[in-house]
């Protein structure tokens, strides 16, 4: 590799290069359909693309010496300055960003280094605990001061080195407050864009985390998911997310809706970086090394022989099915054998899942308030309803708080009705994943993981009534959601499922998959579109 000086990669990030990019691709300087990536995280004369640049690449760089982790988070930071204004995704940058990066040079400077992520950029969302930045779940009650101590996975990150780089806006309360809700808002931090299109929605509730990595405002992201919050926003947002299985993440310390289906996971814009994250997040930071995500990561035959079962989901549109028609193409012709499945229960799973999270979200959420401190902090969920009657400012894109006022009168979860809906639900989860992958002898099923992103209007809310994350979701096994195509200039991602704790697996065939697809284009940041016609 030829060597390249610290100073002269700054110079190609800086700001100047970043504004005429984005000046270049809002003016319309393509064409409508040509999707060619943008120019705004691009060096490529000096082997440097913040769109496309992967953490190995990035560690190979550090161990030569040609980059630092505060070359590399100044960068970021730069980016989020003059990019962020246009999508609002990030709340707020950590102040000791630049400290923790140069702890992480002299690290690298002695041979001392701590794993894949060390020196690497993070963002979080804003309802993961943090104990020297607010962590609000875009709520005002939560504002007041920060929590007292950080989510078990935030110090995993930085026992591994990561760099916390900022907090990312989500859906207010993991959209789970008004019946109809509007993705990507939140009394704190406002609307989040999709940098895509402006006026369309990123979806949710990972919204600030995904539209901040299609954007490159950070290496990787840190989403949460209960149904579809990691891997929708990764999927209109044209990113990877993926939805581990319930238990490797612990979820201390994490805003909760149910214990018994939420789950943090790494959010990025490849599939490698994904999986070294999740090696760090899970507890196994030496996972990539070992051997145990390697194999069919780049390899051209890593799907010769693979079985996936093509859950086509024909409501999402005849466009979103043409992407479907051509990925399933684009696999046969790497070798894979493609199958067409329907898994059962989907009707019974959808009428017993919200009922069940009802109960669940009353219990957690009050465990969860009882840990925050501060004289205005609501103590528990009925507190928390009377909050947001009384502060105009929860209510200037929707007023609904339905689901919460619900929640208050479910029944509770040692009732023995909720306990048998529970197992029900949870077991036809399973068996719907289960007995589609046995009867077909799959490795995988796949389905598109969102339909074209929607325009944003607070007064409608979203059209969001998406089933493809509902298996995984409530059987507790992963997901993972990789750019698959276009409508338009929207993205679709395809979305991987696997059987119970076959995250390493989902992960090497989804990177099989995601070199296959070849299918990331840089968003153009585009007020709006009218055109519908699919890439």
């Amino acid at each position: 590799m030829k060597k390249r000086s610290v100073a002269t990669l700054i110079a190609a990030l800086a700001v100047g290069s970043v504004l005429a990019g984005i000046s270049d691709v809002s003016a319309g300087a393509a064409e409508p359909g040509d999707h060619r990536p943008s120019p705004v995280g691009a060096a490529p004369e000096l082997g440097v693309d913040l769109d496309t640049v992967t953490i190995p690449e990035l560690q190979d760089r550090m161990a030569e010496g040609e980059l630092t982790s505060s070359a590399l988070t100044d960068a970021y930071l730069r980016r989020i300055k003059a990019i962020d204004p246009t999508i609002h995704a990030v709340l707020r940058t950590d102040p000791t960003a630049r400290r923790q990066a140069a702890a992480s040079d002299a690290r690298h400077r002695h041979g001392h280094t701590r794993g894949p992520l060390d020196g690497i950029p993070v963002l979080l969302k804003d309802n993961v605990d943090t104990r020297d930045l607010p962590t609000t779940a875009g709520s005002l009650a939560l504002a007041e001061r920060p929590p007292d101590a950080d989510a078990a996975l935030v110090t995993r990150l930085r026992d591994a080195g990561a760099v916390i780089l900022g907090k990312t806006n989500l859906s207010e309360w993991a959209n789970f407050r008004a019946a109809k809700p509007t993705s990507g808002w939140s009394a704190v931090g406002g609307l989040t864009h999709n940098p895509y299109v402006l006026d369309r929605n990123p979806c949710g509730s990972s919204a600030g985390s995904a539209a901040a990595l299609a954007a490159s405002l950070s290496q990787v992201a840190i989403g949460t998911e209960t149904d579809g919050s990691i891997v929708c926003p990764a999927g209109m947002n044209g990113v990877v997310g993926h939805k581990p299985s319930l238990g490797p993440v612990s979820g201390k310390g994490v805003v909760p809706i149910s214990a018994e289906q939420d789950t943090a996971g790494p959010m990025a814009r490849n599939v490698t970086d994904a999986a070294l994250t999740f090696a760090v997040l899970s507890g196994d930071r030496d996972a990539a090394r070992s051997g145990a995500l390697s194999g069919d990561f780049t390899h051209p035959g890593g799907l010769r022989g693979k079985r996936v079962g093509l859950w086509r989901l024909p409501s999402l549109g005849a466009e979103v099915d043409a992407v479907m028609t051509r990925t399933a193409r684009t696999l046969r012709n790497a070798g894979a054998e493609v199958v067409e499945v329907t898994p059962p229960y989907q009707k019974r799973i959808g009428e017993l899942e919200f009922p069940a999270l009802l109960s669940e979200f009353h219990r957690d959420i009050d465990a969860y308030l009882a840990t925050r401190e501060g004289e205005r902090t609501p103590r528990n969920l009925a507190e928390l309803i009377e909050f947001n009657r009384t502060h105009p400012a929860e209510q200037t894109c929707f007023a609904g708080q339905e689901l919460f006022e619900q929640s208050l009168a479910a029944p509770p979860t040692t009732d023995p009705k909720y306990r048998a809906m529970r197992a029900e639900l949870t077991d036809l989860a399973k068996r719907s994943i289960d007995e589609t992958m046995a009867a077909h002898r799959l490795d995988a099923i796949a389905s598109p993981t969102n339909p074209p992103a929607w325009t944003t209007d607070c007064a409608r809310g979203d059209n969001d009534i998406i089933p493809s994350s509902t298996p995984a979701a409530v059987a507790g096994y992963p997901s993972l959601s990789v750019p698959a195509g276009s409508v338009g200039e929207l993205p679709i991602g395809l979305l991987l499922m696997a059987g119970d704790h076959q995250d390493h697996r989902l992960l090497a065939l989804g990177a099989a998959v995601e070199h296959r697809l070849d299918a990331w284009r840089a968003p153009r940041y585009l007020p709006t579109t009218g055109t519908t016609a699919s890439r």
